[in-house]
């Protein structure tokens, strides 16, 4: 039995055509040489979601779909149906919906391939697929062979601890040798999180790292817990704009001025084009957290729901605690955050374009220090005062004021520039 081996694509082509043979675990693991749990937990590790009904009749979820008599609840005027049961719609306007879940996929084999009853089903139902799964695993190992991953929590308890100890001029050695059972990391490790910058304390502060010349090396970067992506993919992305079709999507992004000085970070309403920039001291989570924050104490849980219902991101590390910008400090659900596809930027090539009006105003390369809030909001209001050509000649302030109104474009600080004073080129902001 091979031990310590990853599974490689024939095996797990194997596996699937083995489920689809409703062959147990058991079966299969005998017969590729594997052990039984290593079966389980790929399979567990690598289930596909569909939403699919069966032959001639929609998806359908609901507890009660064999006996509803709800009909027309869409109020479209052109729904065939007689029945909403008969819908695979109904469950998103269905006050009396409730989600069914089928009892036969909280144990072995956990999936729908080789179940007898997959062609009359209208449940939501769970696959394993040997090239989804396939292309999961090369995702994953590469991320695990690239960078430091490590929570934010833990980075805050790690600062707590070490950087009031650099700034009393002790070193990272001496640090790591007596405090070794409170530190719980390897000296090498925290050379590494003082090196990106990860700590209050700086290389400056050490006493002799900056005599040294720094070697050469591969471009390193840091991610964090990959956790917080799930169920929140794109393809999860995706699948929730099929479930609410008329959902706005506002995306956000970062916008780097020079490397360890200040950022932007930018929010950006599809449907209108208006986009808000915040500056911020530090590329972390913590300070886009406090943005939101403060937005939701100047719009009011109603206001920022409407603004933000679905908020589009890349896997920047500054965007690693989803959490605490969905749900308020009191439990409720504010927004939805989803993640783009790693090195795929033109899934959000909205905010991607609109940067280029940032960068008329504040070249590439040119740091953001010297500038603050009320600089970036000036530069904003130009920028959403500039008429565009995909909305009929009229400025993203204009559209965004029709949809929402002159009271929320207040509450966030925008103004009107007239047409013919906008200005788009450094002179905007030069001191």
């Amino acid at each position: 039995m091979p031990k310590f081996k990853h599974l490689t694509l024939t095996e797990r082509k194997a596996i699937e055509n083995y489920l689809n043979g409703s062959l147990s675990f058991k079966a299969i693991a005998k017969d590729l040489g594997r052990d039984c749990t290593t079966i389980s937990k790929e399979v567990r590790k690598h289930i596909t979601h569909k939403k699919t009904g069966a032959y001639g009749r929609a998806f359908n979820n609901c507890v009660r779909r064999f006996d509803c008599t709800h009909s027309y609840l869409c109020d479209s005027g052109n729904c065939r149906n007689r029945y909403c049961r008969f819908c695979s719609k109904c469950y998103l306007v269905c006050p009396d919906y409730e989600e069914y879940l089928c009892p036969l996929l909280s144990k072995p084999p956990y999936v729908c391939n080789g179940c007898k009853n997959l062609k009359s089903c209208t449940l939501k139902k769970s696959f394993y697929v040997a090239e989804d799964a396939h292309q999961k695993y090369k995702l994953l190992l590469s991320e695990s062979r690239s960078g430091i991953s490590v929570d934010e929590e833990e980075i805050i308890r790690l600062d707590s601890i070490i950087s009031p100890l650099i700034k009393k001029g002790q070193s990272l050695h001496h640090i790591c040798s007596n405090n070794r059972d409170v530190i719980m990391h390897s000296e090498r490790t925290i050379y590494n999180y003082v090196d990106y910058g990860l700590f209050t304390a700086r290389n400056i502060d050490l006493p002799r790292k900056v005599v040294y010349r720094p070697r050469k090396k591969s471009a390193d970067h840091f991610k964090v817990d990959k956790s917080c992506r799930v169920g929140r993919t794109y393809e999860d992305f995706i699948n929730f704009l099929k479930e609410h079709p008329d959902t706005p999507v506002v995306e956000m992004d970062t916008v780097e001025g020079t490397k360890g000085g200040k950022v932007l970070l930018t929010i950006h309403f599809i449907g209108s084009q208006f986009m808000l920039a915040f500056i911020r001291d530090a590329n972390t989570s913590q300070s886009v957290i406090d943005v939101f924050e403060e937005l939701y104490l100047k719009l009011g849980l109603e206001v920022f729901q409407k603004l933000f219902p679905v908020i589009l991101t890349d896997n920047g590390s500054e965007f690693s605690n989803p959490t605490a910008i969905e749900f308020d400090k009191a439990g409720n659900r504010r927004t939805y955050i989803f993640y783009c596809d790693p090195s795929s930027p033109y899934q959000k090539g909205a905010v991607e374009n609109n940067h280029e009006l940032i960068r008329r105003v504040i070249p590439k390369g040119h740091s953001f220090n010297p500038y603050q809030q009320q600089d970036i909001t000036l530069m904003m209001n130009h920028i959403n005062s500039y008429g565009r050509k995909k909305l009929n000649d009229c400025s993203p302030y204009a559209v965004f004021r029709f949809l929402y109104g002159d009271d929320i474009l207040k509450k966030l600080g925008a103004e009107l520039i007239p047409a013919n004073e906008v200005i788009l080129n450094p002179t905007l902001l030069r001191k």
